[in-house]
């Protein structure tokens, strides 16, 4: 990491809000760029801040906070002289790029409150703002509620979804005046004229998760659900960093890497440990349920055919008779066909330590590289810590982890980059026929521009099998599998499908992560998602479409130079099951005149 010294730029001024004067002492800190800025103010001895991207208010005056052993961090404070440093690094990311960019300006601030001491760090970057406060340790303290706020300026449109411990709720559009009493999840991204807005939080450890009320005013108030009664700790209270993600357009937008920055780097050798393999992988449990013992051949045969690095074997093996003689002998057949097993793991078996160790040991005994664990309780500050101990154990083991039934990602991958990916989004595993449910068709064209941006999720994309498809085509299935990043791709469709599919193919060459990412025009959260995808030498083009059927045209003006081998996928017209393919060579000057149906995709696959 690089530090350099810098000069603050803070003053005392007189601040108009509403009709109301105050004196009100400042501390302002501007991105690197300089159209960033956020000012951090006391207001009628009330802890406030707002943020600003060229001149236009993007958080108008919002609240911080925390109330502890009965005081309100947040009132009658006074700021002193912050210290400001620059940091300016770069790092490897696993996910829909493969460089990460931390450039921002950090103050910290010392503050009082009622004459009690504690600490507020401010975070500015060019991508948007970070902001959180430190409490001293002290023997006892009780935690007891927690003042964070977002207020929006205006009435945005926002997209956003109902409150979920394991954040599996379905994405809508509605509007910040629009959005009722009951409480939603984060994250929350609001559109403006020209800007696009994301509301999240960044290193959830030692602390309850973060949920949102709308206030009667419609400010943002965050509230600790899990934790209503709080907590005592002996130890430094860190909040954990309320952010706020700021673009100008949406590619800027899922490109952000604001929530990983947040989070502190791994150590040298996990950061480079080779055993951290990105990889894609079947998975029996959408397609067939509890895991048979005598089939299990016939999946890491079907995994090989398809390529696939990894075969998950879900939830039903630790009932086998034979539970450990079984899954070793799987996994040793297994990498005869350089195929390597992850199993599902319920999170009771791991929760206490010891146990945990004890499990990981015979995981790994048995040749198991990857664990899916799955059921943790809702988030409070004992659940919010044990996923950092899971996470650092399983490192210890060389392990990779996937955690389901999670809570939002807030970018410990970023620390422990062996976990991959984790749920915490309504995916195909809540689709599913026998269970009768059917997603919105807004919901699959909302998550890359919300619950993508904070991190990877397991979505467990691309189903062909007729009855699976809840009146999506072939097509936006396929594009399913792009959009959705994740590092440990696990595709929910049975793989005999995916083999015999004419796409297979097209599928076989979609990796597990990319190196660029571009939203395309057209896109509009809601409505359609576009995106193009590199990975090396190669770009896909991913639409996933909602209700309506439309009409896109996509230039290829990111191919550049050169004649492209282009595999075009589109909607068969009043098929589901169907792709009208066509093979060709397009070049950078090309436009491609996309139709897409109700519920459809397309993609495209360019090599040369």
């Amino acid at each position: 990491m690089k530090v350099k010294p810098c000069v603050l730029r803070a003053a005392c001024a007189m601040l108009v809000w509403g009709t109301s004067f105050a004196q009100t002492n400042i501390r302002t800190v501007s991105s690197p760029d300089g159209h960033v800025k956020a000012e951090v103010f006391v207001t009628n001895g009330n802890l406030r801040y707002r943020i600003m991207r060229d001149g236009q208010e993007v958080l108008i005056s919002s609240r911080l906070g925390i109330l502890s052993d009965g005081i309100e961090y947040g009132k009658q404070v006074e700021l002193a002289v912050p210290a400001v440093h620059e940091i300016n690094e770069e790092y490897r990311l696993l996910g829909s790029h493969s460089k990460s960019i931390d450039h921002a300006l950090e103050g910290e601030i010392p503050a009082t409150s009622s004459g009690h001491n504690f600490w507020i760090d401010l975070h500015v970057a060019d991508d948007g703002v970070a902001v959180r406060l430190r409490l001293p340790a002290k023997a006892g303290r009780r935690v007891e509620a927690d003042r964070s706020s977002w207020n929006l300026a205006g009435n945005p449109v926002l997209w956003a979804d109902p409150l979920n411990a394991a954040y599996e709720g379905p994405y809508r559009t509605t509007t910040l005046w629009s959005v009722g009493e009951d409480p939603i999840g984060l994250p929350i991204t609001a559109k403006y004229k020209d800007l696009y807005v994301t509301i999240s939080e960044a290193g959830l450890k030692d602390y309850g998760d973060l949920a949102i009320k709308r206030g009667a005013n419609s400010e943002l108030n965050g509230y600790l659900y899990a934790d209503p009664k709080g907590w005592v700790t002996d130890e430094e209270v860190r909040q954990p960093w309320r952010v706020t993600i700021i673009a100008g357009d949406l590619t800027q937008l899922v490109n952000s890497t604001l929530i990983q920055n947040l989070n502190p780097p791994p150590d040298g050798a996990l950061a480079n440990a080779d055993w951290i393999k990105p990889g894609r992988s079947t998975w029996q449990w959408l397609s067939s349920g509890a895991p048979v013992v005598g089939e299990q051949d016939q999946w890491v045969r079907w995994t090989k055919e398809l390529g696939f690095e990894y075969y998950l074997i879900d939830e039903g093996w630790e009932n086998w008779e034979r539970q450990w003689e079984s899954l070793r002998q799987i996994v040793s057949e297994a990498k005869k066909q350089n195929v390597k097993i992850w199993v599902w793991v319920h999170s009771k078996y791991v929760k206490d330590a010891a146990e945990r160790n004890a499990y990981f040991q015979q995981l790994v005994a048995a040749g198991v590289v990857g664990v899916k664990i799955d059921f943790p309780q809702e988030c409070n500050r004992e659940w919010s810590n044990w996923y950092y101990d899971t996470a650092r154990d399983a490192a210890n083991f060389r392990l990779l982890v996937d955690f389901h039934g999670a809570v939002k990602a807030t970018g410990m991958e970023r620390t422990w980059p062996n976990v991959l990916t984790r749920e915490a989004v309504r995916g195909h595993e809540y689709q599913i026929t026998r269970y009768h449910r059917r997603l919105d068709s807004a919901h699959d064209t909302i998550l890359p521009f919300t619950r993508y941006l904070v991190g990877s999720a397991d979505y467990t994309p691309t189903v062909f099998e007729s009855k699976e498809l809840q009146d999506n085509t072939w097509a936006h299935e396929l594009a399913e599998a792009i959009q959705f990043t994740s590092p440990f791709l696990c595709y929910g469709g049975n793989p005999g499908d995916l083999l015999s599919n004419p796409a297979r193919d097209v599928l076989a060459a979609i990796p597990a992560t990319w190196d660029e990412t571009r939203v395309l025009p057209g896109s509009e959260p809601g409505k359609i998602s576009a995106v193009a995808r590199r990975s090396g030498k190669q770009w896909f083009v991913a639409v996933l479409n909602g209700d309506s059927e439309g009409d896109l045209k996509i230039p290829l003006t990111f191919l550049g130079n050169g004649k492209w081998k282009s595999s075009l996928l589109r909607d068969e017209q009043g098929l589901l099951d169907k792709f009208d393919r066509k093979d060709t060579t397009l070049s950078g000057g090309d436009v491609l005149d996309v139709h897409v149906a109700g519920r459809g995709g397309f993609v495209g696959w360019f090599r040369n």
